[in-house]
C-alpha cells in the first residue's frame, strides 16, 4: 500500500510509520518536523498544516489510505478539502475524551458525543474532546461512514511517551526518594485505568488500513483497577520497600494533583471519570484484529527508555515531594487524619 501519515515523527505517527515500513508498504510522512524526523525508509515531506498550500505536494498523487492524528479540525478540515479525493480510505486517531459522560462503566460506540468544538483551534486543552468530535465530524462528512475510520483511543502509552503517565509509577517504583524505599501511592476504590501501548495503536491501525475496516472503534487496552496497574508496575521494578498509602481526601488537602503534570499522581482520576474512561468494551476492535500486549511488557519497555533520567517525562512528584509526603502522611498515621496507613510489601 501507498499510505500517507500526516505527522509520522512524533509518537503515535512515527510508530505507526515504523510499522508500516516493517509491513512492506510505502509510506510519506508530511509533517513540520519540528518534534523529529520520521524513521527511515519513510519519505518525508515538510509542511506546515496552517499554512496555504500545505499538502500541494501530495494532494496530486493517489493513497490507498491517508492516516491523520491531528486534534485541531482546521487542520483536518483543510486536509480533507486537499486530499479527500486522492484516496480510498481515511482513519483519523480520535480519543475516547469524545463521549459527553465517563460516569458509566460498559457504554460503547454508540454513547453519545460531546457538541463539536466550532472554531478551527482548542483554545486550551478544555476543549480536546470537542475538537477531536469536530475532527470526526469533518472526516465521515467528506468520505461518509463506509470510507472512514475513527480510532477512539485510551490512554496510549509505551516508549516515547512524554506525558509521564505510562512512565512515572515504573520510574518511582525503581527509584524511591526515601532512605527505606517507601512510596506513596494513592489508594481509591473507585479508580480504573487503562493503558494501549502505541506499538499495539499503530498495528491496529496498519491492519485496519490493509483490511479496509471502516467505522467508529473503542480502541483501549489492560482496564483494571488502579491498585492492579500499580501492582505491575511495582513488580516490573523490582520495588521491596514500603508502600505508603493516602486517600483522596488526603491528597486534595495537600494538593496533589490527578491524571497528570508537575506535583501529581498519574493515572488517579475521580471516580465521575474513571468508569468511562477505562471500563468502556473493546470487542468491537478486538474482532477487528486489535491485539493488546501485557500491561508488564509495556512498563518494563518504558522503564528502560526512562532508566537513564533523574525524573522520568512530564508528570508525578519530584524526590522532594515525595519525601515531604511520605513524612506528612506517617505523621497522621493512627490518627482520626489517617491518611490510609503504612503497607509494608
Amino acid at each position: 500500500m501507498r499510505l500517507l501519515i500526516l505527522g509520522g515523527t512524533n509518537f503515535v505517527g512515527r510508530a505507526t510509520a515504523l510499522e508500516a515500513l516493517a509491513r512492506g508498504h510505502e509510506v510519506t510522512c508530511l509533517a513540520r518536523g519540528t518534534k523529529g524526523s520520521p524513521p527511515d525508509g519513510a519519505r518525508h515531506v515538510v509542511a506546515d498544516r496552517t499554512r496555504p498550500g500545505a499538502y500541494d505536494e501530495v494532494a496530486g498523487e493517489r493513497w490507498d489510505a491517508v492516516i491523520d492524528v491531528a486534534t485541531q479540525p482546521g487542520q483536518v478540515r483543510s486536509a480533507l478539502v486537499a486530499l479527500a479525493g486522492s484516496t480510498d480510505r481515511w482513519l483519523h486517531v480520535s480519543t475516547i475524551s469524545v463521549y459527553a459522560d465517563h460516569s458509566v462503566e460498559g457504554a460503547d460506540e454508540t454513547a453519545e458525543l460531546l457538541e463539536p468544538l466550532a472554531a478551527d483551534e482548542m483554545g486550551s486543552m478544555e476543549d480536546y474532546g470537542h475538537a477531536k468530535v469536530a475532527c470526526e465530524r469533518a472526516v465521515t462528512a467528506a468520505l461518509g461512514t463506509e470510507r472512514s475510520l475513527l480510532a477512539r483511543a485510551g490512554l496510549i502509552g509505551g516508549p516515547g511517551d512524554l506525558s509521564g503517565r505510562t512512565g512515572y509509577w515504573p520510574w518511582r517504583f525503581a527509584h524511591p526518594a526515601t532512605d527505606d524505599g517507601s512510596v506513596l501511592v494513592p489508594v481509591d476504590a473507585g479508580c480504573r485505568t487503562a493503558l494501549i501501548d502505541v506499538r499495539d495503536l499503530a498495528a491496529w491501525l496498519v491492519h485496519s488500513a490493509e483490511a479496509r475496516t471502516t467505522g467508529a472503534f473503542d480502541v483501549i487496552a489492560n482496564a483494571a483497577p488502579l491498585a492492579e496497574h500499580l501492582a505491575v508496575a511495582r513488580e516490573v521494578a523490582g520495588h521491596s520497600g514500603p508502600v505508603v498509602e493516602v486517600g483522596p481526601e488526603w491528597l486534595e488537602q495537600h494538593e496533589v494533583g490527578q491524571w497528570y503534570g508537575p506535583r501529581s499522581l498519574p493515572l488517579w482520576v475521580g471516580p465521575e471519570d474513571s468508569p468511562g474512561l477505562a471500563g468502556r468494551p473493546t470487542s468491537r476492535a478486538l474482532a477487528a484484529g486489535l491485539v493488546p500486549r501485557p500491561l508488564a511488557e509495556t512498563l518494563a519497555d518504558v522503564l528502560a527508555w526512562e532508566a537513564d533520567r533523574d525524573q522520568p517525562h512530564g508528570a508525578g512528584l519530584t524526590d522532594e515531594e515525595e519525601r515531604e509526603l511520605v513524612a506528612a502522611a506517617r505523621e497522621v498515621r493512627g490518627t482520626s487524619e489517617s491518611p490510609g496507613g503504612t503497607k509494608a510489601p
